[in-house]
């Protein structure tokens, strides 16, 4: 397990959000500036933060 969703850092919404957002807005620099494999590298960091963060977290 790379992230752990359940633990007390991710308690607030704002904080899954932003852990979620900034790496899928690095991806879209990394495509505006044509670097295609760091834009796959950031974009598949930020849909696996997505996964764990708001799929598999348990309910508080």
């Amino acid at each position: 397990m790379l992230v752990d969703p359940n633990a007390p850092f991710f308690r607030h919404l704002w904080v899954r959000i932003l852990c979620v957002v900034v790496p899928l807005a690095w991806a879209g620099v990394e495509l505006y500036t044509g670097n295609p494999f760091w834009a796959l590298i950031s974009g598949a960091a930020g849909l696996y933060l997505a996964f764990e963060l708001f799929v598999r977290r348990k309910p508080d």
